[in-house]
Formats: structure tokens, C-alpha cells, sequence
């Protein structure tokens, strides 16, 4: 119970950028007012929060405002994904301090890239010179179908040779870091929570538009994973919604030449750059492959919202920052015109703010959000 409770003060001086005074933190947790000043002050002592300056509340005492202290840990991510490996390394509230990326590797190799991937975490951290008992661990993140549990990758479509892969042991090892693995997707929606768009809200969908596609889902603050690890899927919606998906219908129709022919994932990207400017200079056909995508991904996600009840629809992931301001053009008013979603609240409409890394620093926000976030399974005996 005290560590639930000190994660519950963490969590709510964390959400509060400008700080909280042990009154507020008292109010907003439920907590007394003895239980707050013990957890604050062990929590300063450990370097993990410190006072920040005062609150004049207009009568008495100006208050000690609270905040987090954001170099005192940080946490490494590592984004697989089928066109581009992604390592990032974050502070305390997400902040990326270091980065780098890659081409994956096609052939299946896949000791070879576990080698290369744990190197470049290894390069992150010495280069940081941040001292390694200040790391907490390394995040992962994967397209699914992915075994939670086990930690292993499972036949991922657009990742050919990798078939059953312990891919979260075999980092760990390599690393020297306790690693946790989660879909690219979920990862994605827990940095939304963390360190993006949607930190204030509690019933959030974050839909991932990048080599493939899918949903992050938050429900009364829970992040939801489902048995295996693998909520999120979205059948063919997520099919129809890829990269390759729409640079293959561009070469189909003859929008685009043969020579952008998708191959290898990583390939995919020129050929959406070029649909875009096409579809910006007035090309007709380009413009209408990039609205039955905006046309599928909005009726995806208005049902999606109305089922879940969310107040906040985020979109992110490389394709998506390509075509952001055209498909925004027509899904924010599908989701204004959908008598579910708006029935009884507003829901918004936004992009990251988190750039195309948003799965990498979602991997890295995983390890952030287990050490540190309130988690209510801790309370559970047995």
C-alpha cells in the first residue's frame, strides 16, 4: 500500500507541469494530509521531486509548490518496426535526451538485429552519461500478433523470418536492462498518457497510421491489452490502412510510376511522399486514394469511440505526419457529425505532439509507467 501510494503522488505531481502544493496533492489523491508530507518528503530525499517555488493563495502561508525532477531516471525504447529500427532514450516526464535509427534489416536475421539493436541501446546510454543504476529498464515495442507473457514476437506480417522470436529475453540479455514488450500501438497510446496530447484525459483511442495500422485504447485511465497483449487489432481495417495498401493502389491506378513499387517495407515511404505532393498540387485521382483512406481510418475510429466512450481520438505513426492536414480535413468532421461519439460530450481531435518516434518513446514510457504510475493490481493478494 505505501508504494501504491507513493506512485499515486508521483502520478499527480507528474500531471501537473507547473507543480502541486501538499494541500492540493491531498485533494487530489484522497490522501491525509500526514500520509502526503511523509511521501513527499521521502520522495525529495530520494532526489525524485523537489520544491519549486511558492503558490499565493491570497490569505496565510504561500504554499511550497512540488515538481518532478526529470534527470533523476530515465528509461531506453526501442521501436521494431518493419520499415525502420528506432532507439530513443527519455527522462523522467519523456523528454528525449538521445536518439538514433536505423533501416531494419530484411533476410530475417533476426540475432543479427537483436545484436545491432542492443548496441545502439548500449550507445545511447554511454553517450548520455547518464550513470547506469539511474536507468530504469528498456521498453519495447512490436508489431503484433506479440505474446505479452512470454515476451515474444509472433509472425509478424510485414516482418518476414522473424516467426516466433523471445525478442523481450534475448534484449534484456544483450542489454543488461529489464526489458518489457508491448505492441507499437499500445505503446504508443501509454506515451500519448505520459508525455503528449492526451496527458489530461482518462478514455482516450490512439490510432496508429505507419507501415501497418491499429488502436491504443484507454478506458477510466487503464491502459487496455486484452489476454494475449494484442487489443488494438483492427482486422482489415488495419490491412487497408498501410503504407504499402495505398502506394500499391497509387501504382495500380497509375498515379504512381512502376518504379515505386513496394519491395521492402522501408521503400514504402518515397512512394507515400510523392502521393502527397501530387495530391497538394491538385492531382484528382492522388487526392481521392488519400480520402477513401481518411473516409476508412474515420469510420474506424467513430465506431471505435462510440464503443469505448472516449473523449479524446489522438493519430500519429510516420504515414500519418506525411498526410496529417489532408486526412484531418475529413475525419474531424465525421467524428463531429457522428451522432454516437457526440451524443453526450465533445471528443477531440488531435494529432501527436510526440513526432514520428511516438513508438519508440511509448516503448520507453511502458518502463516509465510501470515503475512510477499508480497501478492498481499491485493492491490484489495473492
Amino acid at each position: 500500500m505505501g508504494d501504491f501510494n507513493e506512485s499515486v503522488i508521483l502520478d499527480a505531481i507528474r500531471r501537473h507541469p507547473a507543480g502541486l502544493s501538499r494541500v492540493e496533492l491531498a485533494k487530489a489523491t484522497g490522501l491525509s494530509a500526514q500520509t502526503v508530507s511523509n511521501i513527499t518528503r521521502r520522495l525529495i530525499d530520494q532526489g525524485v521531486a523537489r520544491e519549486s517555488g511558492k503558490q499565493n493563495t491570497g490569505s496565510g502561508k504561500p504554499r511550497t509548490l512540488l515538481e518532478i525532477v526529470p534527470t533523476c531516471r530515465y528509461a531506453v525504447g526501442v521501436h521494431l518496426d518493419p520499415a525502420v529500427i528506432t532507439c530513443v532514450m527519455v527522462d523522467l516526464l519523456g523528454t528525449v535526451v538521445g536518439h538514433r535509427s536505423r533501416r531494419t534489416p530484411s533476410g530475417g536475421d533476426t540475432d543479427g538485429t537483436v545484436a545491432d539493436m542492443a548496441a545502439s541501446v548500449r550507445s545511447l546510454v554511454a553517450e548520455s552519461g547518464v550513470d547506469d543504476e539511474r536507468v530504469l529498464g528498456l521498453g519495447i515495442a512490436a508489431p503484433g500478433p506479440i505474446d505479452a507473457s512470454a515476451g515474444w514476437v509472433v509472425d509478424p506480417p510485414e516482418l518476414p523470418g522473424w516467426g516466433r522470436y523471445p525478442l523481450r529475453e534475448r534484449l534484456s540479455e544483450a542489454t543488461g536492462l529489464p526489458a518489457l514488450l508491448d505492441k507499437d500501438v499500445t505503446a504508443s497510446v501509454v506515451a500519448e498518457r505520459w508525455a503528449g496530447a492526451a496527458t489530461e484525459s482518462r478514455n482516450l483511442l490512439f490510432f496508429y497510421l505507419g507501415t501497418g495500422s491499429g488502436m491504443g485504447l484507454v478506458v477510466d485511465d487503464t491502459v487496455l491489452r486484452g489476454v494475449s497483449g494484442n487489443a488494438g487489432e483492427v482486422g482489415g481495417l488495419g490491412a487497408a490502412c498501410s503504407t504499402r495498401t495505398l502506394v500499391d493502389e497509387a501504382v495500380a491506378l497509375g498515379v504512381l510510376g512502376g518504379e515505386y513499387t513496394v519491395l521492402d517495407p522501408a521503400d514504402a515511404q518515397r512512394g507515400l511522399e510523392r502521393l502527397a505532393l501530387l495530391a497538394a498540387e491538385g492531382d484528382a485521382q492522388a487526392d481521392g486514394i488519400i480520402e477513401r483512406l481518411a473516409i476508412r481510418i474515420g469510420r474506424g475510429v467513430c465506431a471505435a469511440g462510440t464503443l469505448l466512450d472516449v473523449d479524446t481520438i489522438v493519430f500519429g505513426g510516420p504515414t500519418w505526419l506525411v498526410l496529417a492536414p489532408r486526412l484531418l480535413a475529413t475525419i474531424e468532421p465525421m467524428v463531429a457529425r457522428s451522432p454516437f461519439v457526440r451524443a453526450t460530450h465533445p471528443t477531440a481531435v488531435l494529432s501527436t505532439t510526440l513526432g514520428e518516434n511516438v513508438a519508440a518513446v511509448g516503448a520507453a514510457s511502458l518502463v516509465l509507467d510501470q515503475a512510477l504510475s499508480a497501478q492498481p493490481r499491485s493492491l490484489l493478494l495473492g
